[in-house]
This record gives structure tokens, sequence and C-alpha cells, in this order.
């Protein structure tokens, strides 16, 4: 399993805005194969990343935009979405293999249902393939999605409950913690 952005020189790219809500599958589904990009256009590679869901799973936008394409490729359910307010040409990503549930120039909220995963009909089982692109130049997804979305965000110290503080060598408390 590839984790987010732990391949050198394949992580998130930093000129790729952070502009994702969701992730398109489940709350942190696991990478199953990472961003792998070709070495010429046409070269052989992995042109996305393929999260673990199970057929039935709810695929949605990961922010907001336009369905610029709802259908079949090559037998397979494909949703592309433009992402709003990502430049010109604007972020796309897509998603594959979907039951499509919405049409093509549909405005969507980050979140929103786009279908849900087909069962089978992909190049793996058990997954969706997400892909970014700008223009025709392939991109890695994990790029869009903000910190705490892939590492679950900063670290936090709560509270020792019920736990004695420790006593001084001569046997006095510490002083209180203001």
């Amino acid at each position: 399993m590839t984790g987010a952005g732990t391949d050198v020189g394949r992580g998130p790219d930093p000129t790729v805005p952070a502009v994702a809500r969701h992730w398109p599958v489940g709350t942190r589904p696991a990478v199953l194969r990472g961003w792998g990009p070709p070495a010429t256009p046409y070269g052989p590679g992995h042109r996305g990343v393929d999260l673990a869901a199970v057929g039935g799973a709810p695929v949605r936008a990961v922010a907001p935009g336009r369905v610029s394409f709802a259908g079949q490729v090559a037998g397979r359910g494909v949703v592309s979405l433009e992402l709003a307010g990502t430049g010109d040409p604007p972020l796309r990503t897509t998603y594959e293999p979907v039951a499509v549930s919405v049409k093509k120039g549909a405005e969507v909220a980050a979140g929103e249902v786009l279908g849900t995963v087909e069962p089978t009909g992909s190049h793996c089982t058990g997954c969706l393939h997400w892909g970014l692109l700008r223009g025709d130049v392939y991109l890695n997804p994990l790029s869009v999605l903000p910190a705490r979305l892939l590492d679950g965000g900063p670290s936090r110290l709560l509270p020792v409950l019920g736990v004695p503080l420790p006593q001084a060598a001569d046997g006095a408390a510490p002083p209180p913690v203001t």
C-alpha cells in the first residue's frame, strides 16, 4: 500500500491548490496504488491513485465544480468534474468505475454524490481510480487534498486524568500547575 505523498518525487504537487473538502470515497481510504507519472505523454504509468472502496459506495465530489463528462468509456462508468476557481484551464478530477448519477453540465457542491462505485470493470477490484488533470497534463490527485485530510490534522495533547502527580525526592508535592 502506498501512503499519501510518501513516494519520493511523487507526492502532492505544491503548485496545485489544496481545494478539496472531502475524499472521493470514505473518510480516509487506503491508497492501494499510488501516483506513477509516465516518463512520456503516451508511456506507461499510473495516471491517478486507486482508493479502497467497496461496490455501491458513494462517490463524492472532492470540491465544488461542474460535471464535464458523465458516461461510459471503454465499458466503464466515468465522471469528470472541472473544479471551480482553479484557473484556466481548470483542474479536472476523474472518477472510475462509477455508476453515474449526475449529468454533464450539472453544477455540484463539495461532497455531493456523483454516483456509486461499480463493483467490477476497472483495473483493480474493490477500488476507485481517482485522477487529476490540468488541460492534458496528469497530476497527482492527492495534491488537491489539504494536510488535514491527508494526515488527519495536527497532533493534540490531551490531559491525562486519574494519574497521580509525581512526588519530589523529599516527598513534598510539586507546585500546582497554573
